[in-house]
């Protein structure tokens, strides 16, 4: 390993180097952990007795060899801090976890190894020009197993199941919600404790890879959420890993977030190496085509408030961060989930921006969601909530998203915003995707959505499928269906999406009426979109 890249924040696979490896006679452990006192290894090949580590390189990282060690053990570092007090690890590094409430690291070959899919860096499931409809999910909700105790199939499982149904209903990208190994399903994987070790609540590392090769064999690219900002504060993981805020900040002022997680440090260039080398792990070794970086705006601003000021050091990271990963993998999307007016998020980094490839529209969700849950006689007064989108629109790539943010937490669902009762919600549903479809901006919706789910999302149940029996819920899954192949068989929906000449206002001025008219273009093709968002009809207007 480049030792003086990883002090200084360069590396992009330290992981090479740092964790457990398989060898012919056995394994190899190494940890970085300058503050302790001694560090031994214990796992299933020493019958969790203390096999000693030593210091190696400047002192500051630790090393052994264990023969018999093989694929599938389980092991922990024992780590003695300069108080006397140990307290036992898993890997930071590790390939693979155990399934909570157990918690130590498993030994496995890198999962790369295993992929079938040798074409993979050939493919663009991006491109600014190109159809860009992304299916979010969360794989254990999406449907529920019956035979498992937990409700959770199998990634291959999944792959029987989930990829046929996401070509069917015409998306052409998959969003997962963190993979990474997490120890409370109510966390959705946004509190992690194994950066480079996929969940084994849905198998293992070979059985996710099978299923983004089958992903990829489909023609369907995968997004990974990557979540490069926090860690879970529990005490076998990184919190406090050699005896010191080595991840994260000494002082909780800064060192806490609000979600009660531990904030990593990004002004130590060993832990921007260690998200660098986890981001670089989950393209490389699990062939994944893209990450949506979660919370980007608290890595923007010291505990993502303005007021507090820009975190400098974070900012440089994701500087870093994002042109390392271009410089290695040119096609990967990279998707900031960020609510802050900074300017120049998806302006190249040679340019002075983070180098993103799109941002979250959270002005243009908001704004329009507003609009559809107030009531007809409130929509003249809120007319331009509607346009007002495109007045900003030109000064980043947006995405807009209909995410799992928006159906949880006492928001309600998509289409249980819509006003009205029950039978007037359905075509208040269609009218929003409508338009949201012809907008500019590549689309996300999360799970659920497309069946006109009533209920908010609930990691511990399954979307309600038995809804397809009624005819209203069938009706809107078809109407959805029928949406994206529409999008995807017109250039002018997507061809021009961030060029001024690709949209049009024709009529943006008829707050009497909720009329709005507009133009798409492609290089071959011009659309015009009418829209009503009234309860009467119009049957005067040209």
């Amino acid at each position: 390993m480049d030792f003086y890249g990883f002090y200084t924040g360069k590396v992009f696979d330290a992981y090479r180097y740092l964790g457990g490896h398989l060898t012919e006679a056995g394994a190899v452990f190494r940890t970085f952990a300058p503050a302790a006192e001694a560090i031994s290894v214990i796992g299933d090949f020493n019958g969790w007795q203390e096999t000693p580590m030593e210091r190696v390189y400047d002192g500051n990282f630790w090393s052994c060899e264990i023969p018999g060690a093989r694929a599938g053990m389980r092991y922990k570092y024992r780590i003695r801090r300069r108080d006397g007090v140990s307290l036992d690890h898993c890997d930071p590094y590790g390939f693979s976890m155990e399934l909570r409430p157990h918690n130590a690291s498993i030994l496995r070959e890198l999962p790369g190894a295993r992929s079938q899919d040798g074409g993979w860096r050939r493919r663009s499931f991006g491109g600014a020009d190109r159809p860009l409809n992304i299916y979010e999910v969360h794989l254990g909700s999406w449907r529920r197993k019956a035979e498992d105790p937990n409700g959770w199939y199998r990634y291959d499982e999944l792959a029987e199941l989930l990829i046929p149904y996401v070509k069917e209903a015409g998306y052409n990208c998959i969003e997962v919600l963190p993979l990474s190994e997490h120890p409370s399903d109510a966390s959705w994987g946004y509190q992690n404790t194994g950066f480079f070790s996929a969940t084994s609540r849905y198998g293992t590392p070979e059985e996710l890879m099978t299923l983004v090769d089958r992903c990829h064999q489909a023609g369907l690219g995968v997004i990974l959420d990557f979540v490069p900002v926090h860690f879970a504060v529990d005490d076998y993981a990184l919190w406090n890993y050699d005896g010191t805020a080595l991840y994260e900040y000494p002082s909780w002022d800064v060192g806490r977030s609000q979600w009660g997680s531990c904030n990593f440090m990004h002004s130590r260039g060993e832990v921007r190496s260690f998200l660098q080398s986890a981001a670089h792990f989950w393209l490389e070794e699990y062939r994944f085509d893209g990450l949506r970086m979660d919370a980007v705006r608290n890595l923007i601003y010291w505990q993502g408030n303005p007021a507090r000021g820009e975190n400098k050091d974070a900012v440089q990271f994701l500087q870093n961060l994002n042109s390392g990963l271009k410089a290695r993998f040119p096609s990967a999307l990279l998707i900031a989930e960020d609510s802050t007016a900074r300017p120049n998020i998806t302006t190249p980094v040679w340019s002075g921006g983070l180098g993103f490839d799109y941002k979250w529209d959270m002005g243009w969700m908001n704004d329009t969601l507003s609009y559809f849950q107030a009531p007809v006689s409130e929509r003249m007064e809120k007319y331009h909530k509607l346009t007002f989108s495109m007045q900003y629109f030109y000064d980043e790539k947006y995405l807009l998203p209909f995410s799992h943010d928006e159906n949880v937490h006492g928001k309600a669902t998509i289409l249980q915003k819509m006003n009205g009762d029950y039978e007037g919600k359905f075509p208040q549903g269609r009218a929003l995707y409508l338009y949201m479809y012809a907008h500019p901006g590549k689309k996300l919706n999360f799970m659920g959505g497309e069946i006109g789910q009533l209920r908010e999302w609930d990691e511990k149940r399954q979307q309600d499928w038995e809804l397809l029996s009624y005819p209203n819920h069938d009706a809107f899954h078809h109407f959805m269906m029928e949406l994206n192949k529409v999008y995807a068989a017109n250039p002018a929906f997507y061809e021009k999406d961030y060029d001024r000449d690709g949209f049009r206002w024709l009529d943006c001025h008829q707050e009497g009426r909720c009329i709005y008219t507009f133009e798409r273009r492609s290089k071959d093709q011009r659309l015009l979109a009418v829209f009503n968002f009234s309860d009467q009809k119009q049957e005067h207007y040209q």
